[in-house]
């Protein structure tokens, strides 16, 4: 166990058996992370200067996000204990809103201006300070309260960016409106508009145009909208309802995003921030109107909190670093900075609740993946979950999230461009290894050089049941050329069986990457005709098996590299490959399989029948009788 653990309080599992954590495991963990912040502060506090890469937006915003972020969990904290906890936490927190906004001080913020870092960290500081009033605000001396609406008076008319920091404006200017300060309502009421137009049904935004279905969603889309709803109390206009029934049909489905070891799916971005995706079912506690038992949201919750704390986060410093469990780059984005994981505070939302609300004292209740094997489709993203109750590990299909806008240019990426994702893996991101495109993904290869085709925009055709389907129009380096590529997954117990119907030139190479796998120790890798499996030292098994259209004399083998993926410094990647396309139109079938049980890819290629009929037409026969033609 990591050396944290002596500081937190002994498990409970009469009240906790599935993770044996209770609230006081939280607010210990919350105030080691607070403490272990002091010796980075600047002197009088308005800033914490941790030691990382800086962010593109300089030192100085950087120790802003320091403040602000830390604020947060501060906030939660105070107010979740009703003010009684160290004092000298209280302290420091006014002291940062006293210099940072002094400008003689030395540590001043910078000025809010238009898409600056520091709408971002504005936010923070605005949910801090209305959940704190009674033992910060209403406390502050007048003169650092007209300062500090000061400051927040930039955002009064200014531009955000066109997605979810619209809420960052909204929640500021409603502090700024709840204690009397100038503000513009048609920048409230405007941003609240502006996320309808994103709403896409069941519960799900997108952030921003385009596809961005991620856990922004969670954190960020139903985060802010109850919290201004908090501030603005009964002039919400009757938006409140709203955003309630909407986090109500989210949270129906979330707890299958979630492993039997209590990981989160590993999709999206900024997933540095890490526990911040139990945010949403805090708010959906806090905010009545969780469809959840109160023992699966604390299940839930402390189970993904406990899951990081067992694997080195924070870390032995108490920080939290730019990565997943250690150091990883390729988890941030060009605008993290050494503070930007305290977003995480938001995965303590809870604290806001009572101490003796059921979340915190009813007996936890396993989550869906603990119960049974689960089947969940997602038509608004275009993803489908199945988790695997021998195993614990949920897998996300992805047919809809590219994370693109819908017209123009488009980019890959390694977090949204995927076929596939888990709660055990993650794909190989580091950008040596993203340049192959092997995991997750049916490439064309270019006959000169084997350089791989993207999965840029993805077109969305059908989610339902235990099968979705998506389109995508592939194009080889150096040829205008575009070729369309169709795939459906349908799923069966632990397998995806993939279909792809593709156009490709002649010469061209096909493959097909199952998932990546990576470990502390170079994972053990077997091949065969038509098959390939990579397996950790704990036995997580990833395998590729062909069923159709692959010539099984060509080469299945096992891509490998080092220092590419979130879950550990070797990583492997099995897959299939096809050397020379005839051209024209093929259809290729394979299955995909991830699991922690015994895989005997011969016997899995054995035992389901692929038939291609008329139009084409391919029927899948599995072990148990079922047909499904795609």
């Amino acid at each position: 166990m990591p050396a944290l653990y002596p500081q937190l309080p002994p498990t409970d599992r009469l009240l906790s058996p599935r993770t044996g954590w209770t609230r006081a495991h939280w607010e210990a963990l919350a105030d080691r992370l607070l403490d272990a912040l002091v010796p980075y502060a600047t002197p009088g506090f308005a800033q914490y200067r941790l030691p990382s890469r800086g962010s593109r937006s300089g030192v100085v915003s950087d120790g802003l996000e320091g403040y602000a972020r830390s604020f947060l969990l501060a906030s939660f904290r105070i107010a979740g204990a009703g003010g009684d906890v160290d004092p000298h936490l209280v302290k420091r927190y006014v002291a940062g809103l006293t210099t940072g906004t002094d400008p003689a001080s030395g540590e001043a913020w910078p000025r809010l201006t238009d898409c600056s870092q520091q709408m971002v960290e504005a936010a923070s500081i605005a949910v801090g300070l209305h959940e704190t009033r009674p033992w910060i605000w209403d406390r502050l001396d007048t003169r650092v309260q007209e300062r500090v609406a000061d400051w927040f008076s930039g955002f009064v008319g200014a531009r955000t960016w066109d997605n979810n920091w619209r809420l960052f404006q909204v929640v500021s200017e409603q502090f700024l409106a709840s204690v009397g300060a100038p503000h513009s309502r048609s920048d409230i009421e405007g941003g609240l508009d502006r996320i309808e137009d994103w709403y896409a049904g069941d519960g799900w935004y997108t952030d921003g145009d385009g596809r961005n279905f991620d856990y922004y969603i969670g954190w960020a889309m139903h985060f802010y909208p109850l919290l201004w709803s908090r501030m603005a109390g009964a002039g919400d206009g009757g938006r409140t309802p709203v955003y309630q029934d909407r986090l109500s049909r989210f949270l129906t489905t979330y707890p299958h995003f979630f492993g039997g070891d209590g990981a989160p799916v590993h999709q999206g971005r900024s997933l540095t921030y890490r526990f911040a995706s139990v945010a949403p079912v805090w708010m959906g506690a806090l905010a009545d109107c969780t469809p959840l038992r109160p023992g699966v949201t604390r299940r839930l919750a402390s189970g993904a909190l406990r899951h990081f704390a067992e694997r080195g986060v924070p870390d032995e410093r108490g920080l939290l670093t730019l990565g997943w469990y250690d150091t990883f780059p390729p988890s941030t984005q060009p605008y993290s900075g050494p503070a930007s994981p305290y977003w995480a505070s938001k995965g303590f939302l809870g604290l806001l609740l009572p101490a003796d609300h059921p979340t915190w004292t009813e007996r936890e209740l396993p989550l869906p993946v603990e119960e049974s094997d689960q089947y969940t489709a997602l038509p608004a993203p275009g993803w489908l979950l199945h988790g695997t109750r021998n195993d614990g590990i949920v897998r996300l299909v992805n047919h809809g999230s590219d994370h693109n806008p819908l017209t123009g240019d488009a980019e890959d990426d390694p977090h949204y461009a995927k076929l596939g994702y888990s709660s055990a893996t993650a794909p190989d991101a580091a950008p040596h290894a993203w340049s192959r495109a092997v995991d997750n993904h049916l490439a064309l290869l270019a006959p000169a050089d084997g350089a791989p085709s993207r999965r840029l925009r993805i077109h969305p055709d059908t989610c339902a049941g235990r099968t979705a389907s998506s389109w995508h129009l592939a194009r080889l380096p150096g040829d205008e050329r575009e070729f369309r590529i169709d795939t459906t997954s349908v799923l069966f117990g632990p397998w995806e069986v993939r279909v792809h119907r593709l156009e490709a030139p002649e010469s061209a190479g096909v493959r097909e990457g199952g998932h990546a796998v990576a470990a502390t120790e170079r994972p053990r890798a077997e091949t065969g005709p038509g098959w390939a499996l990579v397996r950790t030292a704990d036995g997580l098994t990833s395998a590729v098996v062909a069923l159709h259209g692959w010539d099984a004399e060509e080469a299945a083998g096992v891509s490998r590299d080092v220092q590419a993926n979130a879950y550990g410094p070797h990583s492997a990647t099995p897959y299939l490959r096809l050397g020379a396309h005839p051209g024209g139109h093929s259809v290729h079938v394979s299955l995909i399989a991830l699991s922690r049980d015994t895989v005997r890819p011969r016997a899995l290629r054995d035992s389901i029948t692929v038939e291609v009929l008329d139009g084409p037409v391919v029927r899948l026969t599995f072990p148990d009788g079922t047909v499904t033609d795609v």
